[in-house]
């Protein structure tokens, strides 16, 4: 075998196992990004809970201490 040969066996050799390492990286990095959206999601979700109960809460406290003065 020539160098040329040699060579060119030794870069398509290192492609074939570079290429598929790359590709499963890149939808592992997928996969884990779209968990993180899914619980950033669920985060805000439960934010928005709290929010609109605090505020409920707030108002009818607020409403109790009005009809208090009255």
């Amino acid at each position: 075998m020539s160098l040329d040969t040699n060579i060119l066996t030794l870069v398509l050799g290192n492609a074939a196992v570079i290429l598929p390492l790359f590709l499963w990286n890149r939808s592992e990095a997928r996969g884990d990004i779209r968990h993180m959206d899914t619980k950033l999601e669920s985060t805000r979700e439960l934010v928005r809970a709290i929010h609109d109960e605090v505020k409920d809460f707030h108002e009818r406290l607020y409403n109790l201490e009005k009809n208090k003065e009255k």
